[in-house]
């Protein structure tokens, strides 16, 4: 009996242990298959986002690439453009701050989803104006159109040309007068841009923390990592499709492209600028559809169930204690907002900080500025189309850019540079970079030869205004206009305004084949027995011109390398040198100035600088200043390069500095330490301090507007 009654109690001792065996069994299976929810959900919401990077990029580096297409569709100057360019930090600032804040009390996802059909919105807005203003008009005097009725160049006597050509000139020029109101539609494409920076402003921030938050917490950087890396592809796609577009006539689907008298080559071309826009706002909605079926909050790993606290201070936190804890995260709350203007002090009272916020905005101001006519830069110096700048852009220097990048970060970790080693690498990368644009100087093309702009009628160099200088013995018996745009190539290889301007008494053939015969002009400089004819479109630059193009491409390849390299060292350096609680703050600071500072008037003030190089501004059909048709291209090149030069000296100097100030306040024995693996002001913070220090390691990986300023 006694051994019966031990096998029951043994017996009834293994079957009470076996309902706990299936429980914890049941309990790990449980979160086994929250876990695998878990990585679903946040895989999915990564692959949205990326996508959403992608198309933002897309869009911002596209509108870039568009720039010139815009300027001569529009009839404006470049200082307009760089208003409509800089509208996009502006409709950014305008919501930042609430999205921000209310943003992360609501539904994330379809926040970003609705952010994305307004970026959609305004990326349609900006290409609306191409289809309510008309066809696009080029200056072509009507010899070089196909038509029937033959027409002489140099007008001797109005008498000449037949009434009914004059009656449909003027005609036309009225019709044009009446849709003159479609040259102000370029409000439309600041409006849309404006649009498009708000519907961008919600992405970043709350799709970041939405990883953050849902994200098991060693994996957070690596996909925050990855949404960058994608970001960066968004900017070569951008380039590539601006310079597909730009070789495709603006009017196409809607004109007879046969009667087209321009090729891409020409300065009045202007491609498919508005292509580029719809396509880039399909994209924009399709990210954005996703965003619409993901919930508002995923099942957070176990190691982040209690958000509110951390790990640490959940294991001191007993149910009895909740209520009352919460009321004291509440007190700390307005505690902390009370401290504001304590914190503003704190942070603006680091000359380390400061320092490098003055350093990063003069270097922004030099870099976006270079980065936004760099099109145009290439075009007007080295003679080059808008497809082929594009494509140089997009193929070459941006990924130049993305390796910068990662290098920088490579050099970082191998190295364990502390703090003041990434001050110096930062201004090394930014002193070697300026260092080579200082090369640049000397790979400029030299002016086109145009008859009364850069040389005179006699083939000297131009000494007198250009407006007296347009006309001379060998075209003052002809009725031209000094406003006129229409240029040709005559056979000694100089370029005139236009055909009655060179003296072309004839012509023969029609639309691009068009060529004058008997041009007075052509035929006084230096060999007058030289043939007098004529053939539509300017001359080529010289022959030195394609070489040096060559050279600046290989430069530029290199400065944009090492450029970037400083991009990262310099971010971490300003994550480290402020106090871990105000690292938030001290970002939002920085990336505030970086947009209303820089982002804004860099465009502006760069635009209207250049517009002091040109010498030969188009004119509106019903009078007014159009676009410039042509520069002079040394003006250009020292105006250009010099103003990103002066910028970029000044930033050194900052940066100087901020070493001078980080080696006064770092002693020996820190050094040694950040030498041996500490990370500097984040890493030498005490075990209570852990989640800061991952704080600190996701945003490194962050470089605000990093894929708009490839």
């Amino acid at each position: 009996m006694e051994i019966s009654s031990k096998e029951n109690t043994q017996f009834f001792s293994n079957n009470t242990i076996l309902p706990v065996d299936r429980s914890s069994f049941k309990s790990e299976s449980s979160a086994s298959k929250e876990k695998q929810s878990c990585c679903g959900g946040i895989k999915i919401f990564l692959g949205a986002l990326s996508f959403v990077y992608f198309a933002k990029a897309l869009s911002g580096s596209y509108l870039k690439s568009t720039i010139t297409q815009i300027e001569r569709r529009f009839d404006i100057p470049s200082s307009l453009v760089g208003v409509i360019d800089g509208s996009f930090e502006i409709g950014n600032l305008l919501v930042i701050i609430l999205v921000s804040y209310f943003g992360a009390k609501l539904h994330r996802p379809r926040i970003i989803g609705a952010g994305c059909l307004i970026m959609s919105a305004g990326t349609f807005l900006i290409a609306m104006p191409q289809f309510f203003m008309g066809r696009y008009r080029y200056e072509r005097f009507p010899s070089t159109i196909n038509s029937t009725v033959s027409i002489s160049p140099c007008l001797q006597d109005k008498s000449q040309t037949p009434l009914s050509a004059l009656e449909k000139s003027q005609a036309k020029i009225n019709a044009g007068c009446e849709k003159e109101a479609g040259s102000s539609m370029w409000i439309y494409v600041l409006l849309g841009n404006l649009l498009r920076g708000i519907g961008e402003t919600p992405i970043q921030p709350l799709g970041i923390t939405y990883i953050d938050d849902y994200a098991i917490e060693e994996n957070a950087a690596l996909y925050i990592g990855c949404v960058q890396t994608v970001a960066i592809i968004g900017p070569i796609f951008g380039f590539l499709l601006g310079s597909l577009c730009a070789k495709l006539y603006v009017d196409i689907g809607f004109v007879d492209l046969d009667s087209i008298t321009i090729t891409h080559k020409d300065v009045q071309w202007v491609g498919a600028w508005w292509l580029g826009y719809l396509i880039a706002g399909v994209i924009s909605v399709l990210a954005g559809i996703p965003f619409w079926f993901l919930p508002k909050h995923l099942p957070k790993p176990e190691s982040r169930k209690d958000s509110s606290t951390s790990s640490e201070q959940s294991k001191f936190i007993t149910e009895d204690n909740k209520e009352q804890h919460k009321s004291y995260q509440q007190q700390v709350k307005i505690a902390e907002m009370a401290k504001f203007l304590p914190s503003l002090k704190n942070l603006f009272g680091n000359p380390v900080y400061i320092l490098y916020l003055c350093a990063s905005i003069i270097q922004f101001n030099s870099l976006i500025g270079m980065v936004t006519y760099k099109p145009k830069y290439i075009e007007q110096q080295y003679g080059q189309t808008s497809s082929k700048t594009n494509f140089v852009i997009g193929l070459i220097n941006i990924p130049a850019v993305a390796f910068g990048i990662f290098s920088g970060g490579l050099i970082m970790k191998k190295f364990r540079i502390n703090v003041l080693g990434a001050a110096k690498l930062s201004l090394g990368s930014s002193f070697f970079g300026y260092l080579l644009l200082l090369s640049l100087f000397a790979m400029g093309c030299e002016n086109s030869d145009v008859a009364g702009l850069t040389v005179s009628y006699h083939g000297t160099k131009r000494t007198t205004d250009y407006e007296q200088a347009l006309f001379s013995e060998c075209n003052s018996g002809c009725s031209c206009s000094k406003n006129d745009w229409d240029p040709i190539c005559g056979a000694n290889g100089v370029t005139y305004i236009s055909a009655c301007l060179a003296g072309c008494q004839a012509s023969n053939g029609s639309g691009k084949n068009t060529v004058f015969f008997n041009c007075s002009c052509v035929g006084t400089l230096e060999s007058p027995s030289r043939s007098s004819s004529a053939v539509v479109g300017p001359c080529q630059k010289g022959n030195e011109c394609p070489k040096m193009f060559l050279y600046f491409l290989v430069i530029s390849v290199i400065t944009s390398y090492t450029l970037s390299v400083g991009g990262t060292p310099g971010y971490i350096l300003l994550l480290r040198c402020i106090k871990p609680h105000l690292k938030s703050f001290a970002l939002g600071i920085y990336t505030l100035a970086i947009r209303v500072l820089a982002g804004i008037p860099a465009p502006v003030y760069f635009g209207v600088a250049i517009d002091t190089t040109c010498l030969k501004w188009g004119s509106k059909r019903c009078g007014g200043r159009g676009a410039c048709r042509l520069y002079n291209s040394s003006a250009l090149r020292y105006v250009y390069l010099g103003l990103t030069l002066v910028l970029g000296t000044v930033s050194i100097f900052f940066s100087v500095a901020v070493l001078w100030v980080l080696r006064k306040r770092s002693s020996p024995q820190d050094e040694t330490l950040s030498a041996n693996g500490e990370r500097g002001a984040c890493g030498t913070k005490s075990r209570k301090d852990n989640f800061f220090n991952s704080d600190c390691l996701i945003q490194t990986t962050y470089w605000p507007e990093k894929e708009t300023r490839l």
